[in-house]
C-alpha cells in the first residue's frame, strides 16, 4: 500500500465508501437539524438545548460501557464467525444492562441545573431514552461492520438519520422544542427493524477472549471517547456556568462549522477501522497509511482553512443570518484548530485506538481536557466566547501532537 493509488483501491475494495457515505449522510444531517434549530428557537432556549446536549455528548461514548468498541475491536480481528456472534451476543446482553445504568446516571445530573434552568428537567428525560436508543444503534452497526457487511451498516445509519431529520424538520415547525425532543428520542428505535431472533439466544461455546480483556479495552475506549467528546462539551458546560446562555448560544453558532469539518476524516478512518486493527503489528502498513493519509488530508485541510478565513464574515450571515456576524474570529480561531485536528488528534487517536493502546488515548485525552479547563478560566472571563475558542484551539493541538508522538514511538517499537 506505498502509492497513494493503492491506498484509495483497498478503501474501496474494502466497500468503505458505504461506511464512508453514510458517515457523511448522517453528519449532513446532524448539520441540517443544528441549522434548523439555532433559526426557529430563541436564543435562550437554545442556550439550554445545548446545555442538556454537551452532557449528552459525555455519556454518549460510554454507552454500554464501552461493549461497542470491544465488539468492532475484537470482531474485527476474529476471524471465527461463530466467535463473532457469539461476541455480540454476550455483548449485547451485558452492555444494555449497564446502559440502563449509565441513563440513570444521566438522569441524576440534571439535578445540578433544575435551580438555574427552567424545564430543564423535560428535556433531560427525553435525552436520557435517547442514550437507550443510541446504544442500539451502535451494537447492530459494530456488528455488521465486523462481518464485513458495510453495506448493511450504511443502510442502517441511512434509515435512521435521514427518517430523523425529516421527522425533526416537520415535528420542530409544527411543536418548537417539543417536537424536536420527540424526534431525537424515539428515530434511534428504528434501529429495532435489524434485531433477529438470534440476537436474543445464548450460544453453547466459550468465549475465545478473556472478558477481563474485553471490558478492559471497552472501558478504556469508552474513557477514551468520554474524555474526548468532554472536550468538545467542556467548553458549552463552562460558558453556561462563567457567563450565560447568550454566550452558549453566541459560541455554539461560531463553532457549529468548523467542529463539522472533521468528519472528513474521522468517516474516513471509521471506514479502514477493521483493516487497521487486523493490521496491528505491520510496521510497513501503518506507516504507509500515515504517509496517503497526509497525501489526502494536508490539501483539503489548507484549502478548507484559507476559505473560511478569507469568507468568514459571508459563511456566518449565510447560515446563521447577520445577528451572528459578530462571531467570526470566534470561528475562524475554531477553524483553525479544527483543520490541525484532523491532521493530529484525529489521525493518530484513531491509530492508537486501531492498534490498541488505549491507555495511551486516556492519559493524552485526560491531559488535553485539563489544559482546556484551566485555560478557559483564564482568557474566558477576560474575552468571552473567543477566549474559548482560544483555548479549545490550544487544547485540541498540544493534545493532538502528543498522540502523535506516543504513536511514533509505538511504531519504532515494532520489527
Amino acid at each position: 500500500m506505498k502509492s497513494l493509488r493503492s491506498f484509495l483501491h483497498n478503501f474501496f475494495q474494502n466497500k468503505g465508501q458505504h461506511v464512508f457515505f453514510s458517515l457523511l449522510i448522517a453528519k449532513v444531517c446532524a448539520f441540517l437539524g443544528s441549522l434548523f434549530i439555532i433559526r426557529i428557537l430563541p436564543a435562550g432556549e437554545f442556550g439550554t438545548l445545548s446545555i442538556v446536549a454537551s452532557v449528552f455528548a459525555v455519556f454518549a461514548p460510554f454507552s454500554g460501557f464501552g461493549s461497542q468498541q470491544s465488539l468492532l475491536r475484537f470482531g474485527a480481528i476474529s476471524t471465527d464467525l461463530l466467535e463473532k456472534k457469539l461476541l455480540s451476543n454476550y455483548l449485547l446482553r451485558t452492555g444494555f444492562i449497564y446502559q440502563l445504568l449509565l441513563s440513570a446516571i444521566f438522569l441524576i445530573v440534571s439535578l445540578f441545573f433544575i435551580s438555574k434552568y427552567e424545564d430543564i428537567l423535560l428535556i433531560f428525560l427525553l435525552f436520557a431514552v435517547r442514550l437507550v436508543g443510541f446504544y442500539l444503534v451502535s451494537h447492530i452497526q459494530s456488528e455488521l461492520r465486523i462481518f464485513g457487511n458495510n453495506r448493511g451498516f450504511a443502510q442502517i445509519t441511512n434509515v435512521v438519520n435521514v427518517s430523523g431529520v425529516i421527522l425533526l424538520l416537520v415535528l420542530s415547525y409544527l411543536f418548537g422544542l417539543m417536537g424536536y425532543l420527540l424526534t431525537i428520542a424515539c428515530t434511534p428505535f428504528l434501529a429495532l427493524f435489524w434485531f433477529r431472533r438470534e440476537h436474543f439466544r445464548s450460544l453453547q461455546k466459550a468465549l475465545k477472549f478473556h472478558k477481563k480483556e474485553i471490558w478492559s479495552y471497552g472501558l478504556h475506549a469508552s474513557g477514551t471517547a468520554l474524555l474526548s467528546d468532554a472536550l468538545f462539551s467542556a467548553d458549552v458546560l463552562m460558558l453556561s456556568f462563567l457567563m450565560n446562555e447568550n454566550a452558549v448560544a453566541n459560541y455554539k453558532v461560531a463553532i457549529l462549522i468548523p467542529a463539522n469539518i472533521t468528519f472528513l476524516a474521522l468517516t474516513f478512518m471509521q471506514s479502514d477501522f477493521p483493516v487497521l486493527a487486523k493490521n496491528y503489528r505491520d510496521k510497513s502498513f501503518l506507516a504507509d497509511y500515515i504517509r496517503n493519509y497526509y497525501k489526502i488530508f494536508i490539501p483539503v485541510a489548507f484549502l478548507i482553512f484559507v476559505f473560511g478565513l478569507l469568507f468568514k464574515t459571508q459563511i456566518l450571515q449565510l447560515f446563521f443570518s447577520s445577528k451572528y456576524v459578530g462571531n467570526s474570529w470566534a470561528f475562524a480561531l475554531l477553524l483553525g484548530g479544527f483543520c490541525l485536528n484532523m491532521l493530529l488528534r484525529n489521525l493518530y487517536g484513531n491509530l492508537l485506538s486501531a492498534v490498541g493502546k488505549m491507555k495511551i488515548n486516556t492519559m493524552v485525552s485526560l491531559f488535553t481536557l485539563f489544559l482546556l479547563i484551566a485555560v478557559s478560566f483564564i482568557l474566558v472571563p477576560r474575552f468571552g466566547f473567543n477566549g474559548m475558542a482560544v483555548s479549545l484551539s490550544l487544547s485540541m493541538v498540544l493534545g493532538g501532537f502528543a498522540l502523535m508522538f506516543s504513536f511514533f514511538l509505538y511504531l519504532k517499537e515494532l520489527e
